[in-house]
């Protein structure tokens, strides 16, 4: 288990002072993977190299499992090479005067887990396989693609069996199929063994995939934080319904609410929503609405749908977007079937899942009491 309260971390530079980290408080429950999720910027590799003990912090506390690593109060800082951690980084961070078999041995040749050669050579050759690099295991590190080197990287972490594992958007130097792969069997290791894990990315697919929970974090503060499947489908802040990727945003204000949904004017009719915390009559809010949640046809078969004017498509291979002009609002709607044969200018009417549409209060962006008010300064991660 991981336990951070009132985490704070203070860049000072000639102009501005800022908070890169701003007195989070953060519980990653024993045996689960929790991921940092946010823009750059945002503090969440500042959070997990706090974590690490590369970065000191100026106030709060860290407690890995039972032992407090940091504490500001009690004067208790525990060094990075005596904390019980597995760290991937987002640079290679390989050693260039051993082969790719060495580097991953290492960690098993060292300290008090010392294994025989033998062992050693087999543990790490399973795990350059896991990351697709066994036919690579006697080649310099030099000779290693950027790619290939983080790829070692991460195998070597997976074989120290830590009792916290921190990866640092590992995933960012591998091609999409082999990333794919090697986010799953992350989770897979990671669940298989019962680490406790921290994963950092900007990437909001990785973040769902492998995640118990997601947390959003702006301005070196937790914006949002749930399991991933709520985190995606109920959104309760404007930041994380546009991180999480609902692009269409709709101004409306309720006119009535109740039993968790509520009916928004907007300007192109009324539309009943599910209601993100608590909505009273006259509210304003920004109606969400996901792209894959816009149905597109050439007749209002319901006499609800918004008469529009597609203005362009995009072909992604297992779908298509439109995107369509409804008054002043572009929309883009997402098609997962062959291309349904819309062109440049033709009329059509969409219509919203009302039971995907979500209302949020309008400026929403504080879960907790935890304000995403921007501070000054840029050197947050």
């Amino acid at each position: 288990m991981i336990e951070i309260r009132g985490l704070i971390k203070r860049f000072e530079g000639k102009a501005v002072t800022r908070n890169a980290v701003d007195g989070i408080d953060l519980t990653v429950p024993e045996g689960q993977l929790v991921t940092l999720l946010g823009p750059s910027g945002c503090g969440k590799t500042t959070t997990l190299r706090l974590i690490a003990g590369l970065e000191r912090p100026d106030a709060g506390e860290i407690r890995i499992g039972d032992k407090v690593v940091y504490s500001s109060d009690d004067h208790v800082y525990v060094g990075v090479h005596q904390r019980p951690i597995g760290v991937v980084f987002q640079s290679y961070a390989v050693w260039p005067h051993m082969t790719a078999v060495q580097n991953v041995m290492f960690p098993l040749r060292s300290g008090q887990k010392k294994l025989p050669v033998p062992e050693a050579r087999r543990k790490a050759m399973e795990a350059l396989d896991l990351v697709g690099l066994a036919d690579l295991a006697d080649r310099p590190a030099p000779a290693l693609s950027g790619g290939q080197q983080q790829r070692v990287s991460l195998a070597r972490a997976l074989t120290r069996e830590p009792e916290v594992l921190l990866l640092d958007e590992p995933l960012s130097n591998l091609d999409k199929g082999l990333r794919d792969r090697v986010r799953d069997e992350i989770r897979a290791v990671q669940q298989r063994l019962g680490i406790t894990t921290v994963f950092v990315t900007h990437d909001q697919d990785e973040a769902l995939a492998v995640s118990d929970e997601v947390i959003l974090m702006e301005f070196g503060r937790i914006v949002e934080r749930g399991p991933a499947q709520q985190v995606y489908a109920r959104p309760r802040s404007e930041f994380t319904a546009r991180f999480m990727g609902i692009s269409n945003s709709l101004p409306g204000s309720v006119t009535t609410c109740g039993d968790g949904l509520a009916d928004i004017a907007l300007a192109h009719g009324e539309l009943r929503c599910v209601a993100a915390g608590e909505l009273a009559e006259g509210d304003r809010v920004n109606v969400f609405v996901r792209p894959e949640s816009l149905s597109l046809s050439r007749k209002d078969s319901t006499g609800r749908g918004w008469k529009g004017t597609v203005e362009f498509s995009i072909y992604h291979g297992d779908c298509w977007d439109y995107h369509v002009r409804v008054g002043d609002t572009l929309l883009r709607s997402r098609i997962y079937k062959e291309k349904v044969g819309l062109s440049h200018g033709d009329p059509v009417f969409v219509s919203p899942d009302e039971e995907t549409a979500i209302a949020i209060p309008a400026g929403a962006g504080a879960v907790g009491g935890q304000d995403a008010t921007p501070l000054s300064g840029s050197r947050a991660r």
